[in-house]
């Protein structure tokens, strides 16, 4: 504990009632939340609970479990780590969104070469340390310490979720076996997917399961949907491979209808065998590609000896905008999905969260967006974007749990069994890896920590920032808003896609945003020019500052000029 106490203060502090203290060393360590996981035993830490039980500690202990108790374990050593989330200390510097190119040649000059003479001879722990904390961390991008790394839709990490991920490290447990009796590891995983569910009000879906991300899930998704309409012909994908049930179903193509998906359901699609060339673009016009042409989706679906997955974009990566545009339109994919056997997924990486918005007026544009999302068949969801949970971590839904047992059961492995019926399947059985990091925990940590008012409110500071920046680009006389700088700036949620009016500028615009290191953002190209994708997706956002910082960016690349932070 950081505060101090005489040893009669500490002696009162041994029962149930004022909770169990002990002294080792000159430290004082409350152990009432630890006491029934003690591996010794509950008995000893109550016998000791109120004295000075420094020489019974070292009887059994090494410094490595006194360190343990004294840093991750101990709460008011951690209150400084957690009080970030209200904000930065005062007169803290602005950490840089990226690191210095001459940082990154030092430590890449710094790393061990294989024609070295003491290439993996070993070194002390010591000097590991001040290597990785002299040369490599400096060298790292700032999405983790800055709330203006716009890039990828990369979200920061809270620090509840920093902490529970270093308890995951240190506990390292392998969350594949549903052992309700030996850890509670699955059955917490379970409840943060059911907290997930209720967050983003999509009612009952029991097929659940971690995943490492919004590729992963897109694969769960696709290998669900692939079984799902050949087993509506009578065959098992599962049980007999793709090859033999597409042949005995008379099913002569399989395909993916979608409008400007993901890059990674392509990939999905490579993986799980419809490839990457069954993915077919049905954009209702050139002006909102995003949106599905749901008279070209039923053509297609009608398609004799062709089974369909239907994937829809929560969320278009460029833009944001949504493949539909509310509940009328995805009751009408329902009934042709039902009336054709084809399996709908949703790709709501990111997108999905607008469910999670506070109720208020000027989201109500995106909340018709999303809803009606909950008829699909599976969904992805990403953790570590908007939810803000270390890498990796991603969700994947479906509600059909016989499904995704069917795909992805474990056989044959009888030390694998959980030794009884339950609830709560084995993650084992129902996702692509044996072998799994305890991942919920961040997210759990998260969504207790924050609840609907937290999340409500961190998505609330993403839209404005993001709707700020757009109103001050479409009104500037450097820039032009995309993809339409006269569209209703309440369609936006948390991207916002630009390019400079000035083509020359245009061509090097990202390059001298970068360049600023206070600011990153990703290119990428729209209607075949190169254009700028901002995304706002860190928790740290301070809408008024970072506004101001980064207008002032953009319009010091704008006009020339260099842009130097302490001035801002």
């Amino acid at each position: 504990m950081s505060e101090t106490y005489t040893t009669a203060e500490v002696g009162k502090h041994k029962d149930e009632a004022n909770g169990f203290w002990l002294i080792v060393e000159n430290d004082v360590y409350d152990v009432t939340k630890f006491i029934d996981e003690h591996p010794g035993g509950a008995k000893i830490l109550k016998r000791w609970s109120g004295k000075n039980a420094t020489k019974a500690f070292w009887k059994y202990h090494n410094e490595h479990v006194l360190a343990k108790m004294s840093d991750l374990y101990n709460l008011d050593l951690q209150r400084t780590r957690l009080s970030r989330r209200h904000g930065p200390e005062p007169g803290s510097a602005p950490a840089p969104t990226l690191p210095e190119l001459s940082a990154i040649e030092t430590a890449e000059a710094k790393l061990p070469r294989p024609e070295s003479e003491d290439y993996l001879r070993g070194v002390s722990q010591e000097h590991v340390v001040r290597h990785i904390i002299q040369d490599i961390v400096p060298a790292c991008n700032g999405q983790g310490s800055s709330s203006r790394y716009y890039g990828f839709v990369t979200g920061g990490t809270l620090p509840i979720a920093e902490w529970a991920d270093n308890v995951v490290s240190r506990l390292d447990q392998n969350v594949q076996v549903h052992l309700p009796a030996q850890t509670i590891a699955t059955t917490l995983e379970d409840a943060a997917l059911e907290m997930l569910v209720s967050l983003l009000r999509l009612g009952d879906w029991k097929g659940r399961t971690f995943t490492t991300g919004a590729t992963g899930s897109n694969v769960l998704g696709l290998a669900c949907g692939r079984e799902a309409i050949l087993e509506k012909r009578g065959q098992s994908i599962g049980e007999i491979g793709l090859l033999a049930a597409c042949l005995s179903a008379g099913v002569r193509e399989l395909q993916i209808l979608t409008s400007a998906g993901h890059s990674s359901l392509s990939k999905a699609a490579s993986v799980v065998g419809f490839g990457r060339g069954a993915v077919k673009e049905l954009r209702l016009g050139d002006s909102e590609p995003w949106r599905l042409d749901l008279e070209a989706l039923e053509r297609e679906l009608q398609k004799k000896d062709t089974a369909s997955v239907i994937a829809l974009s929560a969320g278009e990566v460029n833009t944001g905008r949504y493949a539909l545009t509310g509940v009328e339109e995805m009751r009408k994919v329902r009934e042709l999905a039902d009336k054709y056997g084809a399996w709908i997924h949703v790709d709501g990486a990111f997108g999905i969260f607008a469910r999670a918005l506070p109720e208020e007026d000027n989201y109500n544009i995106l909340r018709d967006r999303v809803e009606g999302i909950e008829l699909a068949d599976s969904i992805t969801v990403d953790g570590h974007k908007l939810l803000n949970v270390p890498y990796d971590c991603g969700m994947f839904l479906t509600r059909s749990p016989a499904i995704l047992q069917s795909v992805f059961t474990n056989p044959n492995a009888a030390y694998l069994s959980t030794g009884g019926a339950s609830t709560i399947p084995s993650p084992l059985n129902i996702g692509l890896e044996n072998s799994r990091r305890f991942r919920a925990l961040p997210a759990y940590a998260v969504l207790l920590s924050e609840g609907r008012p937290g999340m409500a409110n961190l998505l609330a500071n993403m839209t404005a920032l993001s709707r700020q920046v757009a109103a001050f680009l479409r009104d500037s006389e450097h820039y032009e808003l995309l993809p339409d700088d006269g569209a209703d700036l309440n369609e936006i949620f948390m991207i916002v896609l630009f390019r400079a009016k000035n083509s020359t500028l245009n061509d090097k615009l990202v390059q001298k945003i970068n360049e600023t290191r206070q600011m990153y953002v990703s290119g990428t190209s729209w209607k075949g020019e190169k254009a700028v994708r901002m995304a706002v997706s860190n928790w740290m956002v301070d809408v008024a500052r970072d506004f101001m910082v980064v207008t002032s960016i953009l319009t010091h690349v704008a006009e020339g000029k260099v842009f130097d932070i302490n001035n801002c």
